[in-house]
């Protein structure tokens, strides 16, 4: 009887884990920051993402203020190129992920998986998410307009 039990309690921890609150837990954040110490998207080099072609950490040594965000370069060519057009090359929604958003929540987006479509950047919290958006993008910009504003409003400035 005993091992059921645990074997029920693990299923209900691993839930939890996955698909609990906290993973649907409403942020007071408008850019994703880390909460100490105020850098936007892991460190990572927003402008690499399309000059690299992936996520390039940034350093402290070439770093921007902007949007109540550190955001970090690797060069400071990068840096001022998204001071010039941070409109193109900061991640859309915040860094949230935009299947989250046509969802209906705000959940960060790892900078890890990414996609860059229609020359934005978009960040997604699983690998899923990312794969699924791009199957569909204008679907889920979609539902994402329509509920982009509202949760928009919900978080602090």
């Amino acid at each position: 009887m005993r091992p059921g039990i645990a074997l029920i309690g693990l299923l209900a921890g691993l839930w939890f884990t996955f698909y609990g609150p906290a993973v649907e837990a409403v942020t007071t954040e408008r850019i994703v920051v880390n909460r100490f110490s105020g850098v936007a998207i892991e460190g990572f080099d927003p402008v690499a993402y399309f000059v690299d072609g992936g996520p390039v950490q940034g350093t402290p040594e070439f770093e921007a203020s902007l949007w109540g965000a550190v955001w970090r370069f690797r060069n400071e060519g990068n840096r001022a190129e998204f001071l010039a057009h941070p409109e193109v090359y900061g991640p859309q929604f915040g860094g949230y992920d935009p299947t989250d958003i046509a969802r209906g929540v705000v959940v960060a987006g790892n900078p890890r998986f990414f996609l860059i479509s229609a020359q934005r950047l978009y960040l997604f919290s699983r690998e899923d998410s990312r794969d699924a958006f791009a199957a569909n993008p204008e679907r889920f910009l979609y539902e994402v307009g329509k509920r982009w504003p509202a949760l928009q409003e919900q978080l602090s400035q």
